[in-house]
């Protein structure tokens, strides 16, 4: 998921020096929707 990320930020010319932060925004957003859906499939 991660090279994915990095991939679509390059082609819409994300700015290389923010990538890294914006990769984790994504990888941490994506933990906790998965995490929402696992509770929500629990209950």
């Amino acid at each position: 998921m991660r090279i994915t990320v990095k991939r679509l930020l390059k082609k819409y010319g994300y700015p290389p020096d923010l990538e890294k932060m914006a990769i984790e925004t994504v990888l941490k957003q994506a933990e906790l929707m998965y995490q929402n859906e696992v509770e929500e499939f629990t209950y």
